[in-house]
């Protein structure tokens, strides 16, 4: 099949892969002259767009010449490692893609030793060369010792190098040359790239590596085909490598190919294509499809476990079940467990005697956080615990994850940064001064990074990007403190007015302004003292005849600090608990009544 180039495009996040990806779209002839195109128009989920990240890796094709490129667009945040894991068994090469400023950062290593491991041959492309700050030289060297740390292959080793402008859609073979278009990028995809060995007479085989979603046929699933030729309507087998037993018989009711952004139905396929097919209803990721005649399951790449767990459980606050659609456990629990069928990352276990809460553990608090935003948004009203790591024990010891964190902050930021995450836990493994600039690599466990990017930001002047990814496990590194500040609650059901905020706000910073309804237990500010207070912002200002309610001073209100769910899930203390809902976000104490969590307080001490 020596027409078709399948490739995936992999980076860290914001180095540009979506971008470029566009650039291949426009020149591929994808789009016509006068059509109107969005930016990174492979981001086609609105959170996507909102946050300017790819959250799911997405199929598109261009023609080049004579040749059809199958490019798989994934997630560069390490949250999202399980869609790299999986696609990369569908494609037989990879374009690393390397900001020509930043270098290689830590889910760059992560997802290029995963490409090694499968044995496909990289195409490193410095992207972003047109950067006033670019240091293309030593970007060039890192990714040459990146590539020697993995331990590749000598031909891995004499991987193709090209230097792109994705924004400009220009690419050259040498950084002193300015590219004209992408021409060296296709063309180098194909000279370099193999094309999949096929066998069109052996019986039909295909590894699920995908799995969408359409509600008038049901499950889609997307993968590459190994063998042989599939027909529609043809009779077909499904069976999984780790699930040993009858396989279930299916029928191949509609297949697609991928052209541009769109499909295009088919009537049949052979080997070396990727595709999607409908009509399997339980399909799930990892699945082999094969003939009936040969059932044969190929081996899944086993997906790393994920390392951080959160508790859903039903809303049960004063204000549950006014502003959400979905708020029953059973609705909770179906949606939950609809997710892990897409994200072979995820996690969701029920707990035992507690019918209304489920353990989700996913990779880390991003991708935690994208589950709540999206189920938020569908309509769901749940409640959601701080994040704890996962511990393992491991030759009777019990360890806990550690993360690789590389920090890049103005120089005179260095010694704060250190000071924090030398006292949380964390090891330093190297600096080096890029510039104005220092770039820092430390291994951190996963616990002492909950609550520390807000921090991190303050330290910085907002100026420092920190990145971090999975490690190893390690033996548990001892108590890490989680919050110096306490919070303000609550002490009364009502509505907050500017006479209690007023009198509150002295106390710390308010989360809410006036005319805002609030009950008894719920956060309404935090305390700069590591304690919590009670304060009463829906006290009313007693009017007598012996003063006037116009004559005294007007009182000022300082704006209240408005909080993002990332920002609400590192606020969280261990007896605390966020409030999810279509319309707000609510921060509360798991004991909303004062005397008996004044109990549970004396109790635990």
């Amino acid at each position: 099949m020596n027409d078709i180039r399948n490739v995936a495009i992999i980076a860290h996040v914001d180095h540009g892969k979506t971008t470029l990806v566009d650039a291949m779209l426009k020149q591929a002839g994808v789009f016509r002259d006068n059509q109107e195109v969005a930016t990174c128009v492979m981001d086609s989920g609105d959170l996507e767009r909102e946050r300017g990240i790819t959250i799911l890796a997405k199929n598109t094709a261009v023609r080049y010449g004579d040749t059809k490129i199958n490019i798989v667009d994934t997630p560069g945040h390490a949250d999202f490692g399980g869609e790299v894991e999986r696609i990369l068994k569908m494609v037989n090469g990879v374009i690393l893609l390397v900001d020509a400023a930043e270098g290689p950062m830590p889910q760059t290593r992560f997802v290029l030793s995963k490409a090694l491991e499968l044995g496909h041959r990289v195409i490193v492309v410095v992207n972003k060369i047109d950067r006033p700050d670019q240091r293309i030289l030593e970007v060039v060297d890192e990714c040459l010792e990146l590539l020697m740390d993995l331990g590749c292959t000598d031909e891995q080793l004499d991987s193709a190098m090209l230097f792109c402008s994705g924004r400009d859609g220009t690419a050259s073979y040498s950084p002193d040359v300015v590219g004209t278009d992408l021409t060296p990028l296709f063309q180098t995809i194909l000279d370099y790239i193999p094309a999949p060995e096929t066998d069109t007479q052996a019986p039909f085989q295909m590894l699920v590596s995908s799995i969408d979603y359409n509600e008038f046929v049901g499950r889609i699933a997307i993968g590459r085909i190994e063998r042989g030729v599939i027909h529609t309507n043809d009779e077909i087998a499904v069976c999984n490598y780790h699930a040993q037993g009858t396989p279930r018989k299916a029928k191949a009711v509609s297949l697609y190919q991928f052209e541009g952004l769109a499909r295009t139905q088919v009537n049949s396929a052979d080997a070396g294509n990727i595709i999607a097919m409908s009509g399997i209803g339980d399909i799930t990721i990892g699945d082999t499809i094969c003939a009936p005649s040969a059932v044969e399951p190929i081996e899944f790449v086993k997906i790393s476990a994920p390392t951080i767990e959160m508790t859903f459980s039903v809303n049960d606050s004063p204000f549950a079940g006014r502003e959400g659609k979905f708020v029953t456990s059973r609705q909770l629990r179906d949606r939950l467990f609809r997710e892990m069928l897409k994200d072979v990352s995820l996690r969701v276990t029920e707990i035992e005697n507690a019918t209304d809460s489920f353990n989700v553990a996913g990779r880390g608090e991003m991708s935690l956080s994208i589950l709540i935003e999206t189920m938020r948004r569908e309509g769901y009203e749940f409640a959601v615990s701080p994040p704890r790591v996962l511990y393992r024990e491991i030759d009777g010891k019990l360890c806990e994850p550690i993360e690789r964190v590389v920090v890049d902050v103005p120089a005179d930021c260095v010694g704060a940064v250190i000071e924090k995450l030398g006292s949380r836990k964390g090891d330093f493994v190297e600096m080096n001064p890029v510039g104005s600039r220092t770039k820092a690599t430390f291994l951190v466990p996963s616990r002492g990074l909950f609550g520390y990017r807000n921090e991190f930001l303050t330290d910085t002047k907002g100026e420092g990007i920190m990145a971090s990814v999975f490690e190893r496990y390690e033996p548990y590194k001892g108590d890490i403190s989680r919050r110096a500040t306490g919070s303000l609650i609550a002490f009364e059901t009502g509505d907050s007015v500017t006479y209690g905020l007023f009198n509150a706000q002295e106390r710390g910073a308010l989360f809410i302004g006036p005319g805002v309804p609030v009950y008894a237990g719920m956060v309404v500010g935090s305390c700069p003292k590591a304690e919590d207070i009670s304060v009463n912002v829906c006290k009313k200002k007693q009017l007598t005849n012996m003063r006037a309610s116009g004559s005294d001073d007007a009182l000022r209100l300082v704006p209240p600090r408005q909080m993002s769910l990332e920002q609400c899930m590192e606020f969280l203390a261990d007896d605390e608990l966020l409030e999810v809902t279509p319309e707000n976000l609510r921060i509360r104490k798991r004991i909303l009544d004062h005397s008996q969590r004044m109990k549970a307080v004396m109790k635990n001490k």
